[in-house]
């Protein structure tokens, strides 16, 4: 697939494509960036990309030509005949027509035999986080995700503590993988146009990981802090033993009147750890 406004508009045309605001479909016009996100990736060809939404393909297109296979994920079945056009040619290249959340990761790439999974996605943006917990609780071994999000959620991944983005929800995917961001991309390399801005985002699963004794505990322990930002871990915690809270804040040189977002993720391991002794 060529990468012009005027080559998506004919294809879509040839095949009386509408876009879906359902679905979120923006597809990306920008060679640019694709390269870009390719690089990033260091796929290879002993590996296996996961593409969550493809699009019109051509994201997908640049990943065959390095990647051993690429399956993905597509939930709107009037793709089908455009990405057959684009892909006929193509033999490591699967669509499985199927909303992602609905999928079974795990048993979909047994069939592949590879040395390193990559998950690469231009995501809605209305379903961003849902699909990374996804990802997280599917247990697959993933070396590498990168993923295109609203630039108002990637910073929410990614933000740093003490900054008005820091949230749970960084708290939970920072437990799991050290996020980067890769590139800024500006809403007018998409077809339709959004109307936000998005990033370019870049998990790494960690190897150091800093384990929760009990995770259930700790996710709901680190939901809870920050259940109102603007209150302290006093007022947000006053179900927990405070005593026990005071003990561990006291330890970093913090009081109960301090507020979630001004403390690190090993500080919620460790309460988590201590409450739940």
């Amino acid at each position: 697939m060529k990468y012009s406004p005027k080559e998506v508009k004919d294809i879509n045309e040839k095949f009386n494509f509408n876009f879906k605001k359902k679905f979120g479909q923006n597809f990306i016009i920008d060679e640019n960036i694709i390269n870009k996100i390719v690089d990033k990736s260091n796929i290879d060809s002993k590996s296996l990309v996961v593409e969550i939404g493809p699009g019109g393909g051509s994201l997908t297109n640049k990943l065959s030509l390095t990647a051993k296979n690429v399956l993905c994920y597509e939930i709107d079945e009037q793709l089908k005949p455009i990405l057959e056009e684009q892909f006929k040619n193509k033999t490591n290249v699967d669509v499985i027509y199927q909303d992602f959340l609905k999928a079974n990761l795990a048993k979909d790439i047994e069939k592949y035999s590879y040395e390193k999974l990559y998950v690469i996605a231009n995501l809605p943006y209305y379903i961003t986080t849902p699909i990374i917990i996804k990802l997280i609780e599917s247990k697959v071994c993933i070396d590498k995700i990168i993923v295109m999000v609203q630039k108002e959620v990637g910073e929410r991944f990614s933000a740093s503590i003490g900054s008005k983005n820091y949230g749970s929800l960084t708290v939970f995917l920072n437990y799991y993988f050290n996020i980067s961001k890769i590139a800024n991309v500006s809403r007018h390399v998409f077809i339709p146009v959004p109307n936000v801005d998005s990033v370019v985002v870049l998990f790494e699963p960690k190897s150091n990981l800093i384990k929760a004794r009990n995770e259930d505990h700790f996710f709901e322990l680190v939901r809870k802090s920050f259940r109102q930002k603007r209150k302290t871990l006093k007022n947000n915690l006053r179900e927990y033993d405070l005593e026990i809270v005071e003990k561990v804040l006291e330890k970093r040189g913090e009081s109960l009147n301090t507020r979630a977002e001004a403390l690190p993720l090993d500080f919620y391991v460790e309460l988590s750890n201590e409450l739940s002794d």
